[in-house]
């Protein structure tokens, strides 16, 4: 019997060790690798990242997930932050009707608005969304990666952009309303402001892009994201590794000529990001990498628990020999 405390003691240092090997950096690395290249339908657990925020039971805004616990989204998805019973946010689906077995739905505990946002087409215009309960990564369900400040996303990067959105300004995405894709090209700023410039409305002053904005897609229009979209990613494979470039923020109705979608830069707000989720390990763009300093430092001391219990076992293991 004087077997049995070591043995049950080897035996929680084992799950501790596996526990601490599973929460490895999962962020941005889809585990469902089939693609169909120029398709409309994303494809089962093509984007794992993409949720539904809903209201009363219904989509209103798209998001990605951040953590087990929180959720980037748009400001402008939220007039009332304080009545959180009225919202619920949808993972691991491909669709809103009969989502399926791999989809979770998650009560929200609290909104935090970006205190920067001052409406439609401003700044600013990001908020967090923390769940009450941590969800479960699965093979449906995974975060994104978060760029660091120095990520940089170059004017002609083909990004991808994924919402439940309508397919045009007239109509709803019919039923099931499977999740959707766009390949989309970044616009440099000067260029998406000339655009903007041009039809503008009589007696209208066209509408800016700031500094905290990116701006993607085509001076043709055809192709866009649209009412429905907004609050979800566009986001750009650097490396191995889905980066979130921006949030779907506004544009002037849906793929119209010289209109391209608008995105408020997620490097832009990195440190409202951090002030919020102080854990959160953002990722170095240029490399698709760890981001040096700080951040790796903090990777090596959630390495510490798993490097005390191996330790811990040799003693163990050690001990057992002689008992």
């Amino acid at each position: 019997m004087r077997h049995l405390p070591a043995l049950a003691l080897l035996l929680l240092l084992l799950g501790f060790g596996a526990q601490g090997a599973e929460v490895s950096h999962v962020c941005g690395r889809p585990r469902m690798l089939n693609r169909m290249v120029g398709g409309w339908d994303a494809l089962e657990g093509e984007w794992p990242w993409q949720v539904s925020i809903q209201r009363n039971g219904s989509h209103f805004c798209g998001g990605s997930l951040l953590t087990e616990r929180w959720v980037l989204t748009a400001a402008h998805c939220f007039s009332n932050t304080s009545e959180t019973s009225l919202y619920q946010v949808l993972l691991g689906a491909r669709q809103l009707v009969r989502p399926g077995p791999h989809a979770v739905y998650a009560r929200v505990k609290r909104v935090e608005s970006n205190p920067l946002y001052r409406g439609m087409a401003s700044s600013a215009d990001v908020a967090l969304v923390e769940l009450e309960a941590p969800v479960t990564f699965t093979n449906y369900i995974l975060p994104v990666c978060v760029p660091d400040p120095s990520g940089a996303f170059e004017a002609g990067m083909s990004c991808w952009v994924t919402g439940w959105g309508s397919p045009s300004e007239e109509d709803r995405l019919p039923s099931p309303r499977v999740l959707q894709k766009l390949a989309v090209p970044i616009i440099d700023t000067p260029k998406c402001n000339l655009l903007y410039s041009k039809d503008a409305e009589a007696g209208l002053q066209p509408k800016a892009i700031k500094d905290d904005m990116l701006c993607a897609g085509f001076a043709e229009g055809k192709k866009d994201a649209c009412k429905g979209d907004s609050g979800g990613p566009l986001v750009c494979l650097v490396g191995r590794l889905w980066l979130q470039a921006g949030v779907i923020s506004w544009g002037e109705g849906c793929a119209r000529r010289n209109r391209p979608g608008v995105y408020i830069r997620v490097t832009s707000h990195h440190d409202w990001i951090h002030r919020i989720i102080p854990n959160l390990q953002f990722q170095q763009a240029e490399l698709g990498g760890q981001k040096r300093g700080p951040q790796v430092q903090q990777h090596l001391l959630d390495s510490v628990p798993r490097l005390a219990a191996h330790m811990l076992l040799s003693v163990l293991a050690a001990l057992l020999a002689l008992l």
